[in-house]
């Protein structure tokens, strides 16, 4: 009990707990915002081929098939 007790006290003076939070942090930043530009780029994205589409002619011509 008492290596657990000295383990935990080298653990809370050293850097490594604040900095693995400090990184955890910037992880989450950094997704939360690539989530959003992929949202954002995916509605203008799906916009476009909307327009393309609309543009295209429909297929149905009717012209001679055969």
């Amino acid at each position: 009990m008492k290596a657990l007790v000295n383990r935990a006290k080298s653990f809370l003076v050293s850097e490594d707990g604040p900095t693995a939070t400090e990184y955890a942090v910037m992880l989450a930043l950094i997704i939360i915002v690539a989530l959003a530009a992929i949202g954002t780029l995916g509605q203008k994205v799906n916009s476009i081929f909307t327009n393309v589409e609309a543009a295209l002619p429909d297929g149905s011509g009717g012209g001679s098939g055969s």
